[in-house]
């Protein structure tokens, strides 16, 4: 048995979830990889998958043997690249997960960059604003905003995230500027479903659960959407900057309650492990500190 065979065999059975889309991916037979397999856990004397008809688990030892698996065929492949005067070239799919506003707004000159700068580099982002399990999932980064919680993952702060209370100049002009976070019980409010704020600061609280009348309110799961609704006058908004911030520099979106600011949120790089990481994903993690600026370029308005 080639040691290094089974462990490539195995560690691609994990990351395609089947025996048959890693025999595709490594050009061999399902039944080739299957013997690599089960002489790999014979030579280890430790089963590594469970296997079902539809589904394969890994074990408690399979689960440990596949993360080292994984870097050790990194550092080969690494290791061989480094003999063509590549030492310092990131290879791979990079799998990023990353919010669908910030994404569409902000990420794709950041990803032309990057490759101009790790050409050896292929970018498959994934767009979402759920929080997916990147482990289970099989990304190699995700792009949270929020405030996180304690967590196995490590997590790097890349940019903070400021979010104002705004409306069009019209809407105002009709319905009044609120001056005080009690007078938003007058008007129509702009709702992002998974907005991650401190339901105890006084705008928030006044919002959630004063004597409002909520029929009148709009609620979505796309910020842009909101965004765009607020611009034509349909009411106020409670959203990050990165989206509103272009309209609030152009006049078509004013900021109002700016004293009563929520405390701001944070852009996170997240990843599963802070040792044996894959070249592409450091690469990537180094690129994106500090590309957005401090303060971001989305902020820069009066």
């Amino acid at each position: 048995m080639d040691r290094i065979d089974a462990m490539r065999a195995f560690v691609t059975v994990v990351n395609e979830g089947t025996f048959t889309r890693a025999a595709d991916r490594l050009e061999l037979s399902p039944q080739l990889v299957s013997k690599y397999v089960s002489q790999l856990e014979q030579h280890l004397g430790v089963r590594l998958l469970n296997r079902t008809t539809r589904k394969i688990h890994l074990t408690e030892a399979g689960a440990s043997y596949h993360l080292r698996a994984q870097q050790i065929l990194n550092d080969i492949d690494d290791t061989e690249n480094e003999l063509g005067d590549l030492q310092t070239e990131a290879r791979g799919l990079l799998r990023i997960s990353a919010p669908t506003s910030f994404a569409i707004h902000h990420m794709a000159t950041l990803l032309s960059r990057f490759q101009q700068a790790h050409p050896a580099v292929g970018i498959d982002l994934q767009l979402s604003d759920r929080k997916v399990d990147i482990v289970e999932e099989g990304f190699d980064i995700a792009l949270r905003i929020g405030h996180l919680k304690s967590s196995s993952l490590i997590a790097k702060r890349i940019a903070p995230v400021r979010v104002v209370m705004c409306a069009s100049p019209d809407y105002l002009n009709r319905y009044g500027i609120p001056r005080s976070p009690e007078d938003l019980r007058d008007h129509r409010f702009l709702s992002y479903s998974y907005m991650d704020l401190d339901a105890s600061q006084p705008l928030l609280r006044e919002l959630q659960h004063s004597e409002r009348n909520h029929s009148r309110d709009m609620i979505s799961n796309n910020g842009d959407v909101l965004v765009a609704a607020a611009t034509a006058g349909a009411g106020i908004a409670l959203q990050p900057t990165f989206i509103a911030g272009n309209g609030i520099m152009k006049g078509e979106l004013q900021v109002i309650l700016a004293d009563h600011e929520p405390e701001p949120l944070a852009l996170y790089a997240v990843y599963a492990h802070r040792q044996l990481l894959a070249s592409k994903v450091r690469s990537f993690i180094d690129f994106i500190d500090g590309f957005f600026g401090d303060p971001p370029y989305w902020d820069q308005f009066k």
